[in-house]
């Protein structure tokens, strides 16, 4: 499993539209092949600033599976214009054997 992070920083006064239309994005990425969960987190410090975590089984899931993809398309023709500047996307793994508390 591999969780791609994304700091969305949307455009000022445009954060409500911006989230009811990721309302409307979610049902797409939630169909993709390979999807395992994703949320939106609102910053509680800075207007506007998000973050994205989306949670795939493979890397190749999201940078094949769903950014060439027909649904990608709709995705970010519903998104990309709320964001100033455009988000880097990363992506992490969990680091085995290690436990909280320690």
């Amino acid at each position: 499993m591999i969780t791609e992070a994304a700091i969305l920083n949307v455009r000022y006064g445009m954060e409500q539209e911006f989230e009811n239309s990721f309302r409307r994005a979610s049902k797409i990425i939630s169909s993709m092949s390979g999807y395992l969960s994703h949320e939106l987190q609102r910053c509680i410090e800075v207007r506007g600033k998000y973050l994205l975590l989306v949670k795939w089984e493979q890397l190749e899931d999201h940078i094949i599976g769903f950014r060439q993809s027909e649904e990608y398309q709709e995705w970010r023709e519903l998104l990309h214009h709320f964001y100033e500047p455009f988000p880097t996307v990363e992506h992490f793994e969990t680091v085995p054997n290690l436990t909280g508390g320690d």
